[in-house]
């Protein structure tokens, strides 16, 4: 099986998030792109998240608008941080015996990979798709990648690094949504619209369910 997953905090999940899965499966052919909300992220654990349940349930909402988007809830299942090299091995138990997994997300994470668990052995269990990001230079991604000890070969011109695994980091462009969750919890809690930030029914699960300070606005 070929597929993406595109894991995340998702507190909330947005039209970034659908968008960019959407783009990635059509870009790489993906049979689909699972959504993995993190259950306890490890770079958030200081800091109040929504519960899991209700992250996991407006990923589900909005999920149901694209036949190619699908929810996993592996990490809520797991005890402890969420870490993602986890969470490829257990993908790689479940989809027996060869899934060939492309891991999305975008540069600036790529770019903290390092603080990652277990980050070198990443490239053993995936692809690496990173969205491009604007004024960052190919050039830049390539020097970066030499600097993680693990010998990645650079395939012609277009962005392709191939890892000793075999499998590869790809840069790829997307559609540039400036929205992020931080700034729609900021929305929320100060009563301004969510229109067009999230999907409907996740903006109505956001408003019935009282999140971000939201108490029955009918915005």
């Amino acid at each position: 099986m070929r597929f993406g997953i595109l894991g995340g905090t998702f507190d909330p999940i947005h039209l970034g998030h659908c968008r960019l899965g959407e783009e990635a499966s059509e870009e790489l052919k993906l049979e689909r792109v699972f959504l993995v909300p993190a259950a306890a992220p490890p770079h958030k654990e200081k800091k109040p998240v929504t519960s899991f349940q209700q992250r996991l349930e407006m990923a589900r909402i909005a999920a149901k608008a694209s036949p190619v988007l699908e929810v996993l809830d592996l990490e809520g299942r797991r005890y402890g941080l969420s870490y993602s090299i986890e969470t490829l091995r257990e993908l790689h138990q479940l989809f027996k015996p060869d899934p060939e997994i492309f891991f999305i997300l975008g540069m600036d994470a790529f770019l903290e990979i390092e603080t990652w668990k277990e980050y070198q052995r990443l490239f053993d269990y995936a692809h690496f798709v990173v969205i491009d990001r604007p004024g960052f230079a190919l050039e830049a991604l390539e020097s970066f990648l030499l600097s993680l000890g693990v010998k990645f070969r650079k395939m012609g011109e277009g962005g392709l690094f191939v890892a000793p695994s075999g499998y590869t980091i790809i840069s790829l462009k997307a559609t540039l949504m400036d929205i992020s969750s931080t700034r729609i919890r900021e929305k929320a809690w100060v009563g301004k619209s969510l229109r067009f930030l999230v999907p409907e029914e996740v903006r109505s699960y956001i408003i019935e369910n009282g999140l971000y300070g939201v108490h029955g606005v009918s915005r």
